[in-house]
């Protein structure tokens, strides 16, 4: 007998399948699976999903909206000052409890695996703390990856370089960086390297805030493809944001791209934060800011979507659903053909589990059984509706249910019940 059964589900390429758990794996996946569970799911006519994937998020300062107060300029640097200030007086208690809400946001829309950047700036290392015991408590149904993110700069911070390395020790995962905003262009390509040697040394990942401004100069990106091939770490790194790719030369993106290509780097732009605050001092025309995801991805370079930001200094806006985070990189990179549109979908789940490495993702027999069941026909219907999540599965645990998002009408001649899906072809 298995466990559970979601029965008739679209996958996300079209086809019909059941799908068969036991304990914590997918057991079995066919056309039609005979045989008894304990719990039935019926998902005819239903999109099931793998789980969501968020690979760039800031746990330590999510719902802290109007902390200590409102960024008023709307500017990455006034939101990075506000943090400075928040991280002093927030508690262990109170970043613990803002964290475990947003996850129960997270589970709730199927978004079961996240890497958050946690600020390693301060001494105290309050927020490592914190952090380290909200991964484990959420470990039973939401996988959670820490990076170790020097805020304020590797260098320019006194002690930068020692807390990241304290936070290492202390069970963080993950090499983070900020090059961009150390003191001087030569301060943070060398930061680039030292951070890249100790991940070297200790087997980690990389996943650097790479570029994330106006300044078509800022060519941190450059110097992380090096070194990324220098030490071998092709694969196990990423370069988020690169935002100021958006505003380079032509010429000059036609020799980067290739570069970051050889160096097997990942890219992740984070849409809703990326068009909030760049091209703040422009005018007009106005900058977009977000970078060049269809360019890289005919190099072949992964691109996934990244959340960043829900409720914090840097955004106040926000509902932990990656389709969300998808819709808007859709309109703002332009992928609006019916292929670019799908992958998009495919962006905020099985590209951003490759770029994170989770392990065992996937609907595939032998794989970690969770898995989403949307109120959709299709993935481009999803993110056209960013629909109710019908059921959530988490390692073979249904751990959250809606109802559909019908709407009733009460119109002389027209049909009682409305379904928003898109009229079949």
């Amino acid at each position: 007998m298995f466990d559970l059964l979601v029965k008739g589900g679209t996958l996300p390429d079209g086809t019909v399948a059941d799908i068969a758990i036991t304990g914590d794996r997918i057991a079995e996946i066919a056309p039609k699976i005979e045989g008894e569970a304990r719990e039935v799911i019926d998902a005819a006519g239903d999109l099931v999903s793998p789980p969501f994937v968020d690979p760039h998020f800031h746990l330590d300062a999510t719902l802290s909206y109007g902390l200590p107060r409102v960024n008023a300029s709307g500017t990455l640097l006034e939101g990075i000052s506000l943090w400075g200030e928040l991280r002093e007086i927030a508690t262990v208690e109170e970043m613990v409890e803002r964290a475990l809400q947003y996850c129960d946001w997270a589970a709730s829309t199927g978004l079961l695996a996240i890497r958050s950047h946690v600020d390693t700036t301060p001494d105290h290392l309050n927020t490592v703390t914190a952090m380290l015991e909200v991964r484990e408590k959420v470990k039973d149904y939401i996988d959670l990856q820490l990076v170790a993110f020097p805020q304020d700069g590797l260098y320019r911070t006194p002690t930068g370089r020692e807390n990241l390395i304290r936070a290492l020790d202390m069970g963080v995962e993950v090499v983070g960086g900020i090059p961009h905003f150390e003191r001087t262009m030569a301060d943070g390509a060398e930061s680039l390297a030292d951070l890249c040697e100790i991940a070297a040394e200790r087997g980690l990942r990389v996943d650097i805030h790479c570029d994330e401004t106006d300044d078509p100069m800022s060519r941190h990106i450059e110097t992380l493809a090096f070194e990324t091939q220098r030490l071998g770490l092709q694969g196990r790194v990423v370069g988020s944001h690169l935002t100021s790719m958006h505003s380079m030369d032509n010429y000059y993106v036609s020799k980067l791209l290739p570069l970051i290509a050889e160096a097997g780097i990942s890219a992740i732009p984070n849409p809703l934060i990326n068009i909030v605050l760049q091209g703040r001092h422009d005018t007009f025309p106005k900058r977009r800011g977000l970078t060049r995801v269809k360019e890289m991805q005919s190099m072949g370079i992964p691109v996934g979507w990244g959340q960043d930001c829900v409720l914090d200094p840097w955004y106040s806006l926000g509902t932990a659903d990656m389709l969300d985070v998808a819709f808007m990189g859709m309109h703002v990179a332009q992928m609006t053909h019916p292929e670019e549109m799908a992958r998009c979908f495919t962006m905020v789940t099985e590209t951003n589990a490759r770029i994170i490495g989770l392990e065992d993702y996937g609907l595939k027999k032998g794989a970690k059984a969770s898995l989403v069941v949307l109120d959709a026909a299709s993935p481009v219907d999803a993110l056209r509706l960013r629909p109710a999540r019908l059921a959530v599965v988490s390692k073979g645990k249904v751990i959250a249910r809606a109802p559909r998002g019908d709407s009733g009408l009460s119109i002389p001649g027209r049909p009682e019940n409305v379904r928003r899906r898109a009229p079949r072809r």
